[in-house]
């Protein structure tokens, strides 16, 4: 990286700083959550070396700013994980909390300036950041007692958006929606952002398949009515299905 960073090195990589780099950040990160997803290895590997390369990229651009280096990065959360794992490294036991209550009491203590929701990061996509934010919240006991009390919050905010007469009420209302399906998912155990991906996925295959049969009959979708777009739809579910049990 110093290499390329200097005198002899890359006119464009020399141009870069930390602004420039930010969606560079960001892409290697999804793409390390789509290797994992897809399971494969060999791509899983390559994408967090990506992944790597922006983090090196940025602390030697900072290293020669004379702010931090790779050093202090390495240092500052190797002393974050010792300090915030007391029952592993100290003489600390966990006792009645769970190991995850423990921790999340050691960083909100350690972010008290900040408060309670001050650490979520702004720039996360907004489902992650609405499902951390619940988080948080529930962590301080901000939070319904169970999994019904979430859901039962679902239904109001469908009415809400029922009986919603302007524009801006009615996406105040789906985000509100949103975001206590988020906290239901949580109560559920699970990932509201890992469910919607793998959605998004299988409507994409499924579609892919259909899109591809209707124009293997010389046809194309938008001449479809909505009876043969739904016959279109449950074949295409069916040979999907059927490739799995292969």
């Amino acid at each position: 990286m110093r290499t390329l960073l200097g005198p002899e090195g890359c006119p464009w990589d020399k141009e870069q700083t930390f602004e420039s780099l930010r969606p560079f950040v960001i892409e290697e990160a999804f793409e390390v959550v789509d290797a994992i997803d897809s399971g494969d290895r060999a791509a899983l590997r390559e994408e967090l070396g990506d992944l790597l390369y922006q983090i090196v990229f940025q602390a030697e651009i900072a290293r020669a700013e004379g702010a931090f280096g790779m050093d202090e990065i390495i240092d500052g959360i190797k002393e974050k994980m010792i300090r915030r794992h007391p029952w592993v490294f100290g003489d600390e036991e966990v006792g009645g909390e769970s190991a995850e209550e423990r921790w999340e009491a050691i960083k909100a203590r350690e972010k008290r300036e900040s408060g309670t929701l001050g650490g979520v990061p702004l720039a996360l996509p907004a489902l992650l950041r609405a499902t951390r934010v619940s988080e948080k919240a529930a962590a301080v006991g901000f939070d319904w007692s169970d999994a019904e009390g979430a859901r039962r919050k679902i239904d109001e905010e469908l009415r809400e958006v029922d009986e919603a007469e302007t524009q801006e009420a009615l996406e105040a209302e789906i985000g509100d929606l949103l975001f206590a399906i988020t906290s239901f998912a949580r109560h559920r155990g699970v990932d509201p952002e890992a469910a919607l991906r793998g959605t998004i996925d299988r409507f994409t295959a499924r579609f892919s398949v259909m899109e591809r049969a209707v124009i293997s009959e010389g046809r194309a979708l938008r001449e479809l009515d909505d009876a043969a777009l739904d016959e279109a739809w449950e074949a295409a579910k069916a040979t999907l299905r059927a490739q799995r049990k292969e």
